[in-house]
């Protein structure tokens, strides 16, 4: 596949631009199902996905977001309700069980082969212009999952040994995963890093970026793109995210304080900005005016740029009414450069 800021840079030339909502929740009720089945199997996943693409056209396409894959398949506590995401719990953790977990294979496990299964069938059924994402949990934050998030943060002050340890095997086991992932036909690869927006720019780029460094040069080997995504005003964090030599940074919503345009002007053109209308509140709640509105100003102040991708901060909530997200890839679609 190309690069993704090629394709942007295509689209551009067009006087348009690429239009991919993160949006997985809100196909659950298209289709009369629950989160819990859709996340537990690939078949109802599947059917999900689809109705989304099926109604919406968008550009590039995930399935729905989870960051419990690989914590639930390393042994961690993992919460499953019905109509709410996958959770992990704080839970026990010693620094001793590293060498033991580093022995499991999670090509067997069940859910991690559920996401894997379910974007064999987005390949075969959806439109093939259509790019297909997947999503990975990020090192830093699979780490503070499996020893807690507010363990990890302490522990990249004054126990920085035991985290590199626990990042090391956070890496090593999502390559893992995004090897198969990559087999079975992911074009891009979307890292998720929430944790660690609570890093100072160095412990950033010692416990996530240096990390995600090796999974973008694996990426790029196989000819996949690699997105950096992460919570919150990041606005801290800008060079050292694109010093991990990712394809794209994908970015909260200016409400967050994230502001478009200032990290178009620290960011290189082959790398595309992923952003940020406001889930929460402006999908959420706001009437179909308010949307057309905010899409219609981001893309305005964003005229300038070719790496410029229309997009939702994070993932939609599963409540976001139908009728908004149609206003939001219309709005996208109609701009003209």
């Amino acid at each position: 596949m190309r690069e993704l800021s090629e394709i942007a840079k295509e689209f551009y030339k067009q006087g348009r631009r690429i239009v991919a909502p993160l949006m997985g929740f809100p196909g659950v009720g298209l289709i009369g199902s629950n989160i819990k089945l859709a996340q537990q199997n690939w078949g109802e996943h599947y059917k999900v996905i689809k109705a989304l693409v099926d109604l919406f056209s968008p550009d590039i396409v995930f399935p729905l977001m989870d960051l419990s894959v690989e914590a639930n398949a390393l042994g961690r506590y993992t919460i499953f309700p019905r109509e709410d995401s996958a959770t992990v719990p704080k839970d026990r953790f010693n620094i001793e069980e590293i060498e033991k977990l580093s022995n499991i294979n999670l090509s067997f496990d069940s859910r991690v082969i559920g996401y894997v299964e379910t974007l064999k069938l987005i390949g075969i059924g959806l439109p093939s212009n259509v790019i297909r994402g997947a999503y990975v949990t990020g090192p830093y934050t699979l780490s503070g999952l499996m020893m807690g998030a507010d363990e990890a943060a302490i522990a990249s002050v004054i126990k920085k040994d035991e985290l590199h340890k626990l990042c090391n095997l956070s890496t090593s086991k999502i390559l893992e995963y995004i090897r198969l992932l990559i087999s079975a036909g992911a074009e891009i690869i979307c890292v998720l890093e929430p944790m660690a927006v609570m890093l100072s720019p160095q412990q950033f780029f010692e416990f996530s970026a240096s990390f995600v460094k090796q999974i973008a040069v694996t990426c790029k080997y196989n000819g996949v793109n690699t997105v950096y995504h992460t919570c919150g005003n990041t606005m801290h964090l800008i060079e050292r995210m694109v010093e991990s030599e990712i394809n794209g940074i994908s970015l909260d919503s200016k409400d967050a304080g994230v502001i478009l345009t200032e990290v178009a002007k620290r960011v290189p053109e082959n790398v595309i900005i992923v952003g940020n209308i406001n889930p929460a509140t402006t999908m959420l709640f706001g009437e179909p005016e308010d949307i057309k509105r905010e899409v219609t100003e981001l893309m305005d102040s964003m005229r300038q740029y070719p790496n410029f991708v229309l997009s939702t901060g994070c993932d939609l909530p599963q409540e976001t009414p139908i009728e908004n997200i149609r206003t939001f890839m219309d709005a996208g679609r109609r701009w003209k450069k």
